[in-house]
């Protein structure tokens, strides 16, 4: 049986202590794509997917997905976000979706941008899943990160 990296003493999993470390501003951006067939495409640039507003509910979702990283990640930090920005942009191939995350805090905020462009690429998939079964979601990475102090 493995031992977990972050533990007391009695072998109990723990979050990361990060009192230590001061308060900074931190940015972090993400991307992510999904390729769609071009009849997709097409339904989505004229709005007639059955389900809505494909790229606005995407991008909602993403910032919704952004505040609830804490609960989602285990041992992840819940933090203030001050900022989220979710763009989902209709290409020749797909949807690019990209992410902006700021707070000031002791520790990161990469895990709430690439969740919110995990999340906002499902829901793109869920709204067009009853129209394209060829869907791929592909190259999610973060882009940057940045600390900067006060």
């Amino acid at each position: 049986m493995s031992k977990l990296s972050h533990t007391d003493p009695e072998g109990k999993a723990i979050m990361v202590d990060v009192t230590p470390k001061p308060p900074m501003h931190r940015v972090a951006t993400a991307e992510g794509f999904i390729k769609l067939q071009n009849t997709t495409i097409q339904l989505i640039s004229e709005n007639q997917m059955k389900k809505g507003d494909v790229l606005t509910v995407a991008e909602i979702a993403g910032i919704q997905a952004a505040k609830q990283t804490s609960n989602l990640i285990p041992l992840c930090h819940p933090l203030p976000l001050t900022a989220i920005k979710v763009k989902a942009t209709l290409q020749d191939k797909g949807v690019m979706v990209t992410s902006e995350v700021k707070c000031t805090s002791n520790t990161g905020v990469e895990m709430e941008a690439l969740t919110a462009v995990n999340v906002a690429l499902l829901t793109v998939y869920d709204m067009c899943k009853a129209v394209d079964k060829q869907m791929v979601i592909t190259d999610i990475r973060l882009l940057n990160k940045t600390k900067t102090a006060f």
